[in-house]
């Protein structure tokens, strides 16, 4: 559903412009509800809201007598936000989780299939600088043999 970069917009009120390619997407699967929560990456996540729904209940469902899980948890659902883009495919501002994206002109949207990441300028080249995060340990073994 949600593929590409694109530039972020704010407006004057601080309201994001949903990339025009986002928007039928987002109008068809959810009639513009949306869900943005913080990611540990420092981004914003931003899904459909039917997209969202089994994530939220699969990891309430969860014990939180594990720390991971509960800080996981605490991250992903506490930190969760619905809005709602409006007739001309806004949506507000960065919700409370602002230290996670201190978004700003220059910033970017990263679709991501199901969802996309809101990231500032800063956070997106420092990502891209990292070449990809698999580090000196290399790569996950549910990529091993996996080829594109």
């Amino acid at each position: 559903m949600f593929r590409g970069v694109a530039q972020l917009n704010l407006d004057s009120k601080g309201r994001l412009a949903v990339p025009s390619r986002f928007r039928d997407a987002i109008a068809a699967r959810c009639n513009g509800q949306l869900i943005v929560t913080a990611d540990a990456d420092r981004c914003l996540l931003i899904y459909p809201l039917p997209d969202w729904e089994p994530i939220e209940q699969k990891l309430m469902s969860l014990s939180s007598f594990n720390a991971q899980i509960r800080e996981l948890q605490r991250r992903l659902v506490g930190y969760a936000e619905n809005v709602m883009m409006d007739a001309t495919g806004r949506i507000p501002g960065p919700p409370a989780p602002r230290r996670y994206a201190e978004v700003e002109k220059g910033g970017g949207v990263v679709g991501q299939g199901g969802k996309f990441e809101l990231w500032s300028k800063d956070g997106c080249e420092s990502r891209m600088d990292q070449g990809g995060g698999f580090g000196p340990g290399g790569l996950p073994p549910e990529l091993e043999g996996f080829s594109l």
